[in-house]
């Protein structure tokens, strides 16, 4: 059995990539580390040649859909976890990069675009990198790809302003849905900024691994019974890095039920300005609840409001060793069974495993074939009717 589901019955529902993919992504991890440690040298040769020639440079985190949330998610532990004292980090979609090249390059800043992708086949992605070469007098490449082989990669020059780390082959997911492409992307994106602390980091990251597919076992039945919860929306909520995982979060859920699911997200206090008018008997709420001790109360206190409307609508608590404030406000509770204390970065993993299969459940529960949701061709795993037009200069 797979996530309580029988290999054969996986083919009948046109889930087995998705399953496969998920539940597979601690190996993909275990791969990923390998990986960064091999190529540390030269990862921190190429960083500390572009730091030490400048006394400023943007690193701009970049993708398209789930890719840029890549960059969205990590953003804010890279501001306090990176060992490169020059480097100013931003979050920016390469669908903005190419429609509005001239509001977000900046000619006189040297820029490091580190680009995320899993096929590296999406036109944005090649056209992110050629407009940054076009406008930034000094610009550097950094490339993060589960398709060795895609046009991102394939175009990555061998010279000292540019790198290329491909991911494991395993992780160029298969089916619709990014997920392993995702985390693995997540954890690369961590460790390579502080990449001369990567054994302190496997230390903190293992028990994370050697736990994840017992934390979606321990959980399995209890999102068997979200999942069959007849709602119409759903919303995650989460601060700081939670608050980019609940936009994949959301993605995830309306992806594989074909927008038959309206899914949101926003920050746990910015859901009270305007989003939270969203709610109704109908609506599952999901909180990633943070492990950091001042913004935990920011999260519990927007649990304890949205639990106590007057609403009938559902409430999951996802929390690390949670109380019995956490508990006595929720209808369901996705608890980590970590008993020291971590960074929010490590639980990044855990979460989003268990948002990946609610929205693989519930789009089973639907009738929906997680593998390919959108069979009419409405959206397509790597995307089409794109078309790049050549800069008009100023």
């Amino acid at each position: 059995m797979i996530l309580n589901y029988k290999k054969d019955e996986l083919d009948q529902l046109g889930a087995t990539y998705t399953v496969s993919e998920i539940v597979q992504q601690p190996l993909v991890w275990n791969k990923v580390i390998e990986m960064l440690k091999e190529k540390k040298d030269k990862i921190h040769e190429f960083l500390s040649f572009i730091n030490d020639n400048h006394q400023k440079v943007r690193v701009i985190l970049t993708g398209a859909g789930t890719s840029a949330y890549v960059g969205e998610t990590i953003l804010p532990y890279l501001i306090q976890n990176n060992q490169y004292k020059n480097f100013v980090f931003e979050s920016i979609a390469t669908t903005d990069l190419v429609s509005a090249p001239y509001e977000y390059f900046q000619r006189d800043v040297p820029t490091l675009l580190v680009s995320f992708a899993r096929s590296g086949n999406s036109p944005e992605s090649v056209a992110a990198v050629q407009l940054s070469e076009q406008l930034v007098k000094s610009t550097y490449q950094l490339v993060i790809t589960c398709n060795q082989y895609g046009h991102l990669a394939v175009n990555t020059k061998q010279d000292d302003k540019s790198l290329l780390l491909p991911m494991p082959d395993e992780s160029n997911d298969k089916g619709f849905a990014m997920t392993s492409s995702f985390t693995s992307m997540l954890l690369t994106a961590s460790l390579v900024f502080q990449i001369n602390k990567i054994s302190s980091f496997t230390k903190l990251i293992k028990p994370i691994i050697e736990y994840a597919n017992q934390f979606l076992i321990d959980h399995i039945s209890m999102i068997d019974d979200i999942s069959k919860i007849d709602f119409k929306r759903i919303v995650y909520l989460g601060s700081g890095i939670f608050t980019g995982l609940s936009r994949e979060s959301a993605l995830k859920m309306l992806e594989l039920t074909s927008g038959k699911i309206m899914a949101v997200y926003e920050s746990s206090l910015g859901f009270r300005h305007g989003p939270k008018s969203m709610l109704n008997d109908e609506t599952v709420v999901v909180m990633f609840i943070s492990s950091n001790p001042y913004t935990r109360k920011y999260d519990i206190d927007m649990l304890k409001e949205i639990y106590n409307e007057k609403i009938e609508l559902k409430v999951v608590a996802v929390a690390q060793n949670p109380d019995n404030e956490i508990k006595n406000n929720c209808h369901y509770l996705i608890d980590v069974h970590i008993n020291h204390d971590i960074h929010d970065l490590y639980l990044t993993f855990l979460f989003i495993s268990f948002a990946q299969v609610l929205a693989m459940k519930k789009s089973i529960s639907l009738g929906i074939s997680p593998d390919n949701p959108s069979p009419n061709g409405i959206v397509n795993r790597v995307v089409k009717g794109v078309k790049i037009y050549p800069l008009i200069k100023k």
